[in-house]
């Protein structure tokens, strides 16, 4: 009882520290995750197994780590797979945005449109949606805000419209694919998913939605989006060439790109897992990157990686002593057993906290907890881990905090002078989340249940 009082009070000091953000995430995560080990494992259960259990160093020597057979993976601590596929994908990433791989797909999509405000409105939209799949939304977004900005100056209209459109479906997007969004790969490492395995189930519902977001948001924001449509002097256009900084390594970055795509969709059939796939595309950027590797390297963002690592051992504190087991019963007595109930529980739950809180936490919390879930009620595992995959990833959209993508997007449009508050933010995205979520609901109790 005493473990997991402290591992409850642990978990909450460490949730209240993130929201609050006074303190970098990765230094309250990691410092929680510290206490956890000392206080919880070491000193409540006097058990220093269980610590050499939670960091779970073990598994990375094990070759069914690098090449899986297929048995689904137990949740044991530090899900080191989901660390270095991460940081893989940062350094390939990182690689990309140094040649200028991504300011020039955003110019060259503009030129094939012709500069025209509502074409280039519907190209960065599914161009959003479709990068997110495969990179970072806080990547796509940087890039993509930046570009809109410059191209709003040029065109003159407005670009917060289409910045919060780029917003929303960097997000869903990144709900389609198992390393679109850190939630997606946390959910499926632990659960043994494949990368087609989200895009046949959680892709499905990110493509429905998709054309109702398109809709929605062309009727929403049409009038706002006034430019210049017909007299553009192409002349005065940058040249999407002019973006290229680095040409062999352009081309080297983006045949490593198409690789490490490769790689995913393929990797259910290779057995190659996401933790070799992150690493094998690392060594190769790194090698290609020659003298700019410390540059590169600089670039990636360690501080989220870190904050991963003392996560995984919080949640492995809440796991080890029970709390989540409890919390899963509970949710089962909420929804009476009854299949529908819970499914509508897990998308709504997921994408309120989700709006409010950092969603990466709450998927790492909410993924033992619908294991359990499944084990007692005898509802299919798949079922809850696509209802929580979509709440979590797509109702971060709802506020200007519910992903670090809003954050991004947001902070670029008001250091060009056009501040987004939270009225007019909430205004336009909240009803598309809910657009999505009422979506992903019905589907998932037609498709499912």
């Amino acid at each position: 009882m005493a473990a997991a009082i402290t591992a409850t009070v642990i978990f909450v000091v460490m949730f209240v520290l993130v929201i609050t953000e006074k303190i970098e995430k990765h230094y309250v995560t990691l410092g929680c995750g510290l206490l956890t080990l000392i206080a919880v494992f070491g000193i409540c259960m006097k058990d220093f197994g269980m610590i050499w259990d939670t960091l779970n160093l073990k598994s990375i020597i094990n070759p069914e780590f690098w090449h899986s057979t297929g048995a689904e993976s137990e949740s044991g601590g530090v899900d080191w797979a989901t660390i270095l596929f991460l940081a893989g994908m940062m350094v390939m990433v990182e690689g990309m945005a140094r040649v200028g791989f991504f300011r020039w797909l955003c110019m060259r999509l503009a030129k094939i449109v012709h500069y025209k405000t509502i074409p280039i409105f519907f190209a960065f939209m599914c161009m959003s949606f479709f990068l997110a799949m495969f990179i970072d939304s806080i990547t796509v977004i940087l890039f993509l805000a930046s570009v809109t900005i410059e191209l709003a100056q040029l065109l003159k209209f407005k670009p917060v419209p289409m910045i919060l459109a780029e917003i929303f479906c960097a997000n869903l997007g990144g709900s389609a694919t198992m390393c679109g969004d850190p939630p997606n790969i946390i959910i499926g490492t632990q659960l043994n998913y494949t990368f087609m395995d989200f895009v046949t189930n959680t892709g499905v519902i990110a493509l429905i939605s998709f054309v109702f977001i398109l809709v929605y948001f062309f009727l929403v924001m049409r009038k706002e989006l006034s430019g210049n449509a017909s007299s553009t002097d192409y002349a005065n256009m940058p040249s999407p060439e002019s973006a290229i900084t680095d040409k062999p390594g352009f081309i080297i970055n983006t045949i490593i790109f198409l690789c490490a795509v490769v790689l995913l969709v393929t990797h259910s059939m290779t057995h190659l897992t996401v933790a070799f796939i992150g690493v094998a595309v690392a060594i190769v950027t790194m090698i290609t990157s020659g003298k700019h590797l410390p540059e590169v390297m600089k670039k990636v963002d360690y501080k989220t990686l870190l904050f991963f690592l003392g996560l995984f051992i919080v949640v492995a504190g809440l796991e080890k002593t029970g709390v989540l087991e409890v919390i899963a019963t509970f949710i089962q007595n909420i929804s009476g057993g009854n299949a529908y109930l819970m499914v509508a529980i897990i998308i709504w739950l997921s994408a309120i906290a989700s709006a409010f809180i950092d969603n990466i936490p709450f998927a790492a919390t909410m993924v033992p907890v619908i294991r359990t879930l499944a084990e007692t009620s005898g509802m299919s595992i798949d079922t809850l881990a696509w209802s929580l995959a979509v709440g979590t990833d797509v109702g971060g959209s709802a506020t200007p905090i519910g992903a670090s993508a809003n954050v991004v997007g947001t902070a670029a449009a008001a250091k060009a002078g056009h501040p987004i508050g939270w009225g007019t933010y909430c205004k336009k995205m909240a009803p598309a989340t809910l657009i999505v979520l009422a979506i992903a609901t019905v589907y998932i109790c037609v498709v499912y249940l």
